[in-house]
């Protein structure tokens, strides 16, 4: 469920959102606003999670009340005047309804808004994982990333360098890359992917780990830089 709040001067155009809202199941109503004044105290005793929000009203408009919250909702700009869309969108808004609002229109835009809600609390709930899956021979084994010192890549195999040995796996290179988090691992050469945590110092164009040395291509320096620096 997503919780909103809707803020528009105009009774009418509150009565119009708030019959449109009953109709979507995800969609919590908490409270209706007038003015900005009302909105601000809702935020503040409430988890809102989408504002419906309209542009021009008296006093405090809907882009100054939105610059005044320093971290609000994802919003949904309701407005009769089409030249203020740019200034809307300016703001990260999530869509910008324009007045009489249509319920196609008005679904549209509160169903972009669930799936950027969904793919937030998803990111927010699921810690990322700190380890892998690869296949070693007829077993599966996990590999756990702060086990990990560096990889290199011999065409269809690769060999994981850990810790605690070597582990070797039916992969190439890149597929290998593409189970590492990117803050972690970076690759330093067409057949090297190291560890950045576990790097111990780097001489001229070598990563020593131990009596090991992994060269640094030239076309990876730039690269490895940003993630070192």
């Amino acid at each position: 469920m997503m919780n909103c709040i809707i803020v528009d001067d105009e009774h009418l155009a509150r009565d119009i959102i708030r019959r449109y809202v009953e109709n979507i199941p995800y969609l919590n109503l908490i409270a209706e606003c007038s003015n900005a004044y009302e909105a601000f105290a809702t935020l503040e005793s409430n988890q809102i999670d989408l504002i419906f929000l309209d542009i021009q009203m008296p006093d405090i408009s809907g882009i100054k009340f939105l610059e005044s919250v320093e971290h609000h909702p994802f919003v949904i700009f309701t407005t009769a005047y089409a030249e203020y869309a740019i200034d809307g969108f300016e703001k990260n808004a999530v869509d910008y309804l324009l007045k009489p609002i249509a319920p196609e229109r008005f679904l549209k835009a509160v169903s972009k808004a669930k799936e950027l809600f969904d793919l937030q609390t998803k990111q927010t709930q699921e810690p990322e994982r700190d380890f892998m899956f690869v296949k070693v021979e007829y077993q599966t084994v996990k590999v756990r990333f702060a086990d990990i010192l560096y990889i290199e890549g011999l065409k269809d195999y690769v060999k994981i360098f850990t810790t605690k040995g070597m582990i070797l796996t039916l992969l190439n290179i890149k597929a290998i890359l593409a189970k590492l988090p990117q803050s972690q691992f970076v690759r330093v050469h067409k057949s090297y992917i190291v560890s950045i945590p576990a790097i111990e110092k780097i001489e001229r164009n070598r990563i020593v780990f131990g009596n090991t040395r992994i060269p640094i291509g030239d076309a990876y320096k730039d690269d490895f830089q940003k993630h070192t620096l």
